[in-house]
């Protein structure tokens, strides 16, 4: 039945592995107009393979062989036809290569039948999902995993009786026989092929309507309180996105029917598969004690993965490098559209704290990577993703917008959305499309901001002389040896005074910049050299101001400035200018009084961090009998729950003193309670893993107990997972640790992670230096085989409980070892060990 490609050669050069942009090229200009027919029978047993059927259609114009991606063994291409013929074929490099000499130009038809690839079906004992970004769909069937070979899509499943099935297109069908059942759903909108979607399985649904739009969401949640409790926000947080981006674009929702599905313990936040939405359970079904960040984050969320509708799946990236137009577009729009939800909130403040430190903690380290980043091969997709396209180019773009004008961005927008629907795109097109809406050069601009790495290190001099300002001069410097890169930004120079703040807007394009508004002003306490919330950099204060913000920056007059203070200690501790003791005492100071909610939140998570990765555990001892208490009264004091919530975390988080196990205990064993702060199953499950790490001598009847009471099965499979992490025999944990190397044992990511993490907790530090080096030796094949995200968390779950210069130097080892490591997972090493690096160096 099979035969081999007359050429060997060439059908060799025609495939090679995986998906070349050479490939990807030839591919898009001799096939066109695609159509797939998916038919899947899923097995009750998720160990029984899945057979499979696929019908491609498509036009051809070429004249060399077919290049159909499967990555599958030899016996899991069960048979090919050409137009109802048997075809021979080569399976190469993961493709299936059929002669060109079987082909004919115009419409043509490739059957393919074969047994799916498991890893992108996420199989559970009753429930599975599909996710196939950036280009794992031809993992699990033959088809053509490239972005600009967009295609329509129909599936029909076979599943066991009752189960429940949603995808990309309305069901049509839905025939039960005996303990079977088929689901036939119908032909979708242009898709590309990390868009197709499907999940299946034990799962309830629920339904609304919002002006006019039926919508279902997909869960398995058992405690139907909270699911009454958190189902009208998440329908109504939806609802008001694609109200809002129909406005805002100018075009009606592009894909019909609206359905999401909540999957547990699901990779990532969101994925923004039309009609199927995937969200992470936890983070759209919020328990009462939810943070004011958390109900931001699921607005946030909702509003990211709506935003993609328009952005990233109506018009798609031509090429993964591309990747991050559809990532910078769903925050941006997210940041707009979240804004009417919570009127009470300081939205510019909230933007400043949602992306600015998450970007930096990736541009100042030296493995910092440009926005825009050149890509060779589909295989290397996965590591183009990170906090520089998700936080970095958000703030790059509301610069653009900026530049260009608010009306003239929408309007070059709509623009360019109808010029491409249902098509795909470039960050060029759409440069030229807003270029001639503006009168700035965006060429040089986006040269700068969106395809190099790196910010600017901006430096205050201030000259004072009989109490008056003689020189005030922002330099600007490029921290990367040998470019002399300027960044050109706008800036809002603060001088503050005891009784009020003078505002100096400045626009920032030299090396250098005179000040000259500020010269005769009285001589001030502080400059900050953007107190507007814009300004990208390391920026470094001069002396006095630094001296005066170290220990008075709560006393500034308003939230955005005391924000920005914040931040600019931050850096200063990072670059050893300032101790990490002080910044622990100044957080204390800015937590007292009635500070900005979202400001607290922020110093909140940066005292944790300095208390557990900058602070060794003598001094920790040192600090924690003075935390503790304050913390704690901080949460009784708190009036919102949400508030409360953020205080009692960081302070279950910190706990150390005997007072404070035993209250934690307390707490777990519901001895104690807390008013106004009412504690979920999670919670308690986390209450349990706290004493557990903390090595309470009755850790396995606390951890018994607590398993006895998690009632919900998808969490209790995790604590199952995880719990053996947590034990005090070091054996056991070393066992865990082993067992991460196997495959099957990291499928659920977000349980590996957790495990992982706690494996190297600072207070295991010591013993668990032992994993870095083979953790780090299982990168590349975690890349290999894992989701997106996965290899540069499973680097921070590594790296991050490490301070010691003996850590540090088992990573450098590494480094050095390794000189032709792959660049893209060493810039991810890089990123994830500069905090460990840092603190190494401060016990220098």
């Amino acid at each position: 039945m099979v035969a081999l490609v007359a050429n060997g050669a060439s059908a060799q050069e025609a495939a090679g592995p995986g998906i070349s942009w050479t490939l990807a090229q030839s591919r898009s200009r001799d096939v066109s107009n695609v159509t797939y027919d998916v038919s899947l029978r899923i097995p009750a047993n998720r160990s029984d393979a899945v057979h499979g059927h696929v019908r491609v259609g498509f036009d051809w114009s070429g004249s060399g062989p077919l290049v159909l991606d499967f990555d599958a063994p030899r016996d899991h291409v069960l048979s090919v036809k050409v137009d109802g013929e048997v075809a021979g074929f080569a399976l190469l490099d993961g493709h299936i290569v059929i002669p060109g000499s079987l082909l004919e130009r115009g419409r043509q038809n490739v059957e393919v039948a074969f047994i799916a690839g498991d890893g992108p079906l996420n199989r559970n004992d009753d429930f599975m999902y599909t996710l196939f970004v950036p280009d794992r769909a031809h993992e699990a069937f033959p088809c053509f995993d490239q972005p600009d070979l967009k295609a329509r899509f129909t599936l029909q499943l076979d599943l066991p009786a009752a189960w429940k099935a949603v995808s990309n297109g309305a069901e049509e069908s839905h025939t039960v026989d005996g303990d079977r059942a088929v689901h036939r759903f119908a032909q979708t909108r242009p898709l590309p092929t990390y868009l197709f979607a499907f999940a299946a399985g034990a799962f309830k649904v629920e339904t609304a309507t919002r002006h006019g739009r039926v919508m279902h969401m997909y869960h398995r949640e058992s405690d139907s309180t909270k699911v009454a409790r958190n189902a009208k926000a998440i329908f109504d947080l939806h609802d008001r996105a694609l109200r809002w981006l129909e406005d805002y674009t100018g075009i009606p929702y592009p894909f019909g029917k609206f359905d999401f599905v909540l999957i547990p313990s699901f990779q990532y936040g969101g994925m923004e598969h039309p009609g199927a939405i995937y969200y992470r359970a936890n983070s759209l079904m919020l328990d009462e004690s939810a943070t004011l960040n958390q109900e931001l984050g699921r607005a946030s969320v909702i509003s990211h993965e709506t935003s993609h509708m328009w952005f990233g799946d109506l018009v798609t990236m031509r090429w993964f490098n591309d990747v991050w137009m559809k990532e910078v577009f769903a925050n941006f729009m997210a940041a707009k559209i979240v804004n009417p939800s919570f009127p009470e909130i300081d939205h510019e403040l909230r933007f400043l704290l949602a992306y600015y430190p998450s970007a930096y903690e990736v541009d100042r380290t030296a493995g910092a990577n440009p926005i825009r980043q050149q890509l060779e091969n589909l295989d290397d997709a996965g590591s183009l993703y990170g906090a520089i396209i998700y936080e970095k180019a958000p703030i790059v773009m509301r610069q653009l917008e900026a530049l260009v004008g608010a009306d003239a961005f929408r309007d070059g927008l709509r623009e360019y959305l109808k010029a491409h629907e249902y098509g795909n795109a470039t960050w060029p097109d759409l440069i030229r499309v807003l270029d001639r809406k503006s009168d700035e050069d965006l060429a040089a601009w986006s040269h700068a901001w969106v395809e190099q790495p790196g910010r600017p290190t901006v430096a205050t001099t201030l000259h004072t002389s009989a109490g008056r300002v003689t020189d005030l001069v922002l330099g600007q410097a490029d921290p990367w040896p040998g470019r002399h890169l300027v960044w050109n930004q706008r800036l809002t120079v603060a001088l503050g005074y005891a009784d009020s703040v003078s505002m100096i807007p400045v626009q920032l394009g030299t090396s250098r910049l005179d000040v000259s508004r500020a010269r005769g002003r009285p001589a001030p306490l502080w400059v900050l050299a953007d107190g507007g919330t814009w300004g990208y950099g390391l920026f470094e204060p001069d002396s006095a101001s630094m001296a005066y913000l170290e220990t008075s920056s709560a006393r500034l007059p308003d939230a955005r400035l005391r924000a920005v203070a914040w931040l600019t200690v931050w850096d200063a501790m990072l670059e050893r200018r300032v101790p990490p003791d002080t910044v622990m005492a100044l957080a204390l100071d800015m937590l007292s009084g009635k500070p900005n909610e979202l400001n607290a939140q922020r110093v909140l998570s940066d005292l944790s961090d300095t208390y557990w990765h900058y602070v060794g555990q003598p001094d920790r001892l040192r600090w924690a009998p003075r935390l503790e208490p304050f913390l704690w009264q901080r949460m009784q004091q708190a009036q919102h729950p949400r508030t409360k919530a953020a205080y009692f975390n960081a302070w279950r988080s910190i706990v150390q003193t005997h007072a404070g196990v035993a209250r934690l205990r307390r707490i777990w064993s519901r001895q104690d309670s807390i008013p106004g702060l009412p504690l979920s199953e999670e919670d308690y499950t986390d209450l349990a893993f706290a004493l557990a790490i903390r090595g309470v001598a009755d850790q396995q009847e606390i951890l018994a107990r607590q398993r006895q009471r998690i009632q919900n099965p998808d969490r209790r499979a995790r604590f199952d997972f995880v719990a053996p992490a947590l034990s005090a025999d070091a054996a056991v944990r070393d066992s865990v640790f082993a067992s991460l190397a196997k495959l099957e044992n990291r499928h659920r990511e977000p349980w590996a992670l957790a495990a992982l993490g706690y494996l190297n907790h600072p207070l295991r530090a010591p013993r668990s230096e032992r994993y870095i080096r083979p953790g780090l030796d299982l990168l590349a094949e975690i890349q290999r085989t894992g989701d997106i995200f996965f290899p540069k968390r499973w680097l921070d779950a590594l790296l991050r409980g490490h301070r010691s210069p003996a850590a540090a130097a088992i990573v450098r080892r590494f480094l050095a070892e390794h000189p032709d490591y792959p660049s893209r997972l060493r810039g991810k090493i890089l990123q994830s060990a500069d905090p460990l690096f840092r603190a190494a160096a401060m016990q220098r």
